[in-house]
């Protein structure tokens, strides 16, 4: 399940990345560069590659992943998402407050479409791929972008410059 898949991704290359470089590892610089990973992959790729294009221009195929009838508020989903992802890849250039914002949206976004899925699967018996499993990724990326949210602001993170 691609869900999954992109949220080991967003643990296991920073890893490699901190491993293969000449930098110090410092905490300050594996919470930060973890953080930045998790921003590209679990929101940008997640929210642009595997929200907004399936949603937008195939909607039937994903609200079957989902388990659901289509609908023309896939259009609004995908868009959504496709917003949330562009904020991920801006994460590349863009720091500060913005990767505070950012994860900390992403992640109530996530927290809440976890809940959906589980209400799903519990009234509706909606066992398919992309609502079952989706439980597990949706938690684990709200979880893991809030606790390394946290970790960073720890470290020093999120100051103003020039203030």
């Amino acid at each position: 399940m691609i869900g999954l898949a992109i949220a080991a991704l967003s643990v296991v290359l920073p890893l490699l990345h901190l491993a293969l470089t000449r930098e110090p590892r410092t905490k300050a610089r594996v919470v930060r560069v973890l953080l930045l990973y998790a921003l590209v992959l679990d929101v940008g790729v997640f929210g642009f590659v595997f929200g907004f294009i399936p949603h937008v221009f195939f909607p039937d195929q994903a609200a079957k992943m989902i388990g659901w009838s289509p609908s023309p508020f896939q259009f609004e989903v995908g868009v959504h998402d496709g917003a949330w992802g562009v904020l991920g890849f801006l994460c590349i250039w863009i720091g500060g407050l913005f990767w505070l914002a950012t994860g900390l949206g992403w992640s109530l976004f996530m927290l809440g479409a976890a809940a959906g899925h589980v209400y799903q699967t519990v009234t509706a018996d909606n066992y398919a791929p992309y609502n079952f499993l989706m439980i597990f990724a949706d938690g684990f990326v709200a979880i893991w972008l809030l606790v390394l949210l946290y970790l960073h602001f720890r470290c020093g993170g999120f100051q103003r410059r020039g203030s």
